[in-house]
């Protein structure tokens, strides 16, 4: 009978607002860089979420007894970790997963919120914002620290070690699938994409006006806001589709979904060609040329071009070469990369290096300002050259006549940099 009683009172308990915002402050005090993110989202009382849960239009669903029974530091860490989702574009980036990997169904988008938990829970806390309890980190699963969702999600599945994780629900601004309960694109207090944008660039400004109080993964963050990647993945796309031309490359044949043409044949299961995604070796010009912000730039782009795979670091390995190629590099962390040159340029010395590597690249990038002799053969992959963007009077100082000669025509060529 107790129980009975306390559960109606749940029931008509309303939201306490007073608390909700007073945690909403704490969390902008402790995370001043997060208050114009923390402060743009509007609230919505639901009995239908298990804490908190915020949607791809910017709100955030809170559940009355879950405020009651929460302290306002625990509720502060709940505030900054759902917010975290948005601004990390979770929901996006879980769309494009799903369709890359073929994930589907609510099961799979449980272990996206479960991989971008870990993401988040893993540097967000601390320095006066207390983790919540029941926070899902990746010792949970005797996982590393400091991955990306997307790596995140290669490493675990459901199972036993999950089994208590079935009641997480951060809604779709957490894994990209709308939820029943949301209000959806037309409902009330909905932030149009173009605020969105600008609540981001806000919070940007905050991380760089102070990056020696902000942790590394919100100060790289905030750097690809300001200078947002070049689109890889179109041209990335590109790459694949040209790769996969050729008999055999850039294709495989799999089980995992037998092919259409088996329900003409009972009793035989054959496999269905799947598109892998391609090897990628990145050369970046390291010569005297190629300025300290041009090389930060390309070390921007190397992390959108893993994003552009997946997330899948070992298919993507770097090259720093100037006029001789430097030691190929397999890919942890992009910011890890010892790019030494600083002498003259011959990229063509980077093709043979990158070309000999084992396995061979599908997609040859090259990130450089241009000044290099090039290949007199097109090389035997996908070749996507970036160029770093040059005002015709800057290329020599000594020769105002001399302009460097253009990438080959079988090269996808993009200009790098501010139009």
């Amino acid at each position: 009978m107790t129980r009975t009683v306390a559960d109606a009172r749940a029931v008509t308990s309303t939201l306490d607002f007073q608390k909700l915002f007073a945690a909403r402050l704490y969390a902008a005090r402790v995370r001043p860089y997060l208050a114009a993110a923390l402060f743009a989202l509007s609230p919505v009382e639901s009995r239908r979420v298990p804490t908190m849960a915020v949607d791809r239009h910017w709100r955030c669903y809170v559940s009355p007894t879950f405020v009651a029974r929460s302290s306002v530091e625990d509720l502060a860490g709940v505030w900054v970790h759902e917010v975290s989702h948005l601004l990390r574009d979770h929901h996006g980036r879980g769309d494009r997963v799903a369709a890359e990997r073929d994930l589907h169904g609510p099961g799979e988008r449980l272990r996206m919120n479960i991989a971008a938990d870990f993401e988040i829970n893993d540097d967000v806390y601390g320095d006066g914002l207390c983790l919540p309890r029941d926070a899902v980190v990746p010792a949970l699963l005797r996982l590393p620290v400091g991955l990306l969702m997307e790596e995140y999600l290669r490493l675990f599945r459901l199972g036993p070690y999950t089994q208590d994780l079935v009641w997480l629900d951060c809604g779709s601004g957490a894994d990209g699938l709308d939820r029943e309960w949301e209000l959806g694109p037309d409902g009330a207090h909905g932030l149009s994409p173009q605020e969105r944008d600008a609540v981001r660039f806000r919070v940007a400004q905050g991380i760089s006006a102070r990056p020696g109080d902000v942790p590394k993964g919100w100060q790289r963050w905030a750097e690809e806001a300001f200078h947002p990647p070049q689109p890889w993945r179109d041209l990335l796309g590109a790459a694949i589709r040209s790769a996969a031309t050729g008999q055999g490359a850039g294709e495989d044949y799999s089980y995992g979904r037998p092919a259409r043409r088996s329900t003409s044949l009972p009793g035989v299961v054959l496999p269905s060609l799947r598109r892998r995604p391609p090897q990628v070796s990145v050369v970046i010009d390291t010569s005297g040329s190629v300025s300290d912000a041009e090389l930060g730039s390309a070390l921007l782009e190397v992390a959108a071009i893993v994003r552009a795979v997946g997330g899948r670091r070992d298919l993507v390995s770097v090259l720093p070469c100037d006029a001789t190629a430097g030691i190929v590099h397999r890919l942890c962390r992009a910011e890890g990369i010892p790019l030494v040159g600083g002498g003259g340029t011959d990229l063509r010395t980077g093709f043979v290096r990158a070309l000999g590597t084992r396995p061979r690249p599908d997609v040859v990038v090259v990130l450089t300002d241009g000044q290099t002799p090039w290949p007199p053969e097109r090389p035997a992959c996908r070749t996507v050259v970036g160029l770093f963007r040059r005002e015709p009077v800057s290329w020599e100082e000594d020769d105002p006549d001399y302009v460097p000669d253009p990438p080959p025509a079988w090269a996808r060529v993009v200009t790098i940099g501010p139009h």
